[in-house]
């Protein structure tokens, strides 16, 4: 069944409509795991998820149900209305926007530093951790169990990380998106929205602010003392370079993960090479570190 045929019956069944009612406009480009598309339902827009190959690896679908219902008072998410947890799909209403990496995320600074902040203040914590360094030996192990041994280089970079454990672990714990990148947030009449919670849990608030520089990290230094509404430390600096540092080493074993289980001939991406480029990232981070 193609995806356009799954589109159809999936939503013709949701919403009580026939097939024929049901109109796949074109599919959102971005991230590494899914295939997301805007559908019409009876002349009204939707977004519509499916997962990728081996995707469930990464994201737990009940975690991730829990934090669609959890963060649904911040009002930045678009409202789901069909989530299945076996298979990941997800349907969605659509926000009629822009997303930031098709704007100037320079201009949307001040906004995006109070979309952070709301969430990172909310009072009332997840039941779920982030746990970065958890996360990475499970990522890694996804990949020993391929066969796969990592470079020394990612081992270099891992340890380097790992010597600053006691300083990242000095700063509280906040709800954060967990995946803040510009193309997750869409600039809307009403302002900003933030949409795909899959990675969301407890964790550093400097996490989202790295995640924000994922195409350029020269977003997340300028976003930061506009976020803490005062000139950065040293040290908060350094927080943010290790915090994105750990993200690189997160993503290039998402990335090497989808290139040793086929997917760079499927989806026409060389992932080995992605994963390449984010462990130079973590080496141009580490380099400013003293």
């Amino acid at each position: 069944m193609t995806h356009e045929q799954q589109i159809q019956t999936t939503c013709a069944q949701v919403f009580n409509t026939d097939r024929e009612n049901v109109r796949l406009v074109e599919r959102l480009m971005g991230g590494m795991s899914n295939y997301t598309y805007i559908v019409e339902v009876d002349n009204k827009k939707y977004t519509y998820r499916i997962t990728g190959k081996n995707a469930d690896n990464f994201v737990d679908r009940d975690v991730e149900a829990y934090h669609l219902k959890f963060i649904e008072p911040l009002a930045l998410n678009n409202k789901t209305v069909y989530f299945d947890q076996e298979s990941g799909v997800k349907i969605a209403e659509y926000v009629e926007g822009v997303p930031l990496h098709e704007k100037d995320p320079y201009d949307y600074l001040d906004e995006a530093a109070e979309v952070l902040r709301n969430i990172h203040k909310n009072s009332e914590r997840s039941k779920y951790d982030y746990e970065p360094f958890q996360r990475l030996d499970k990522y890694e192990s996804y990949l020993r169990e391929l066969g796969h041994s990592h470079e020394k280089r990612y081992t270099e970079y891992k340890r380097k990380l790992l010597s600053h454990k006691d300083f990242l672990a000095k700063g509280d714990l906040t709800l954060v998106h967990g995946d803040a990148q510009i193309s997750n947030f869409i600039a809307t009449e009403k302002g900003l929205r933030l949409t795909d919670w899959e990675f969301t849990g407890n964790a550093d608030p400097f996490h989202d602010i790295a995640c924000f520089g994922n195409n350029n990290f020269d977003h997340a230094i300028a976003l930061l003392p506009i976020y803490l509404r005062r000139t950065p430390t040293g040290d908060d600096y350094k927080r943010l370079y290790l915090r994105r540092v750990f993200q690189c080493l997160q993503w290039h074993n998402v990335a090497l993960f989808k290139d040793k289980i086929g997917l760079s001939e499927d989806l026409n991406i060389d992932f080995g090479y992605v994963g390449g480029l984010y462990l130079d990232k973590a080496e141009a981070l580490l380099s400013k570190l003293k």
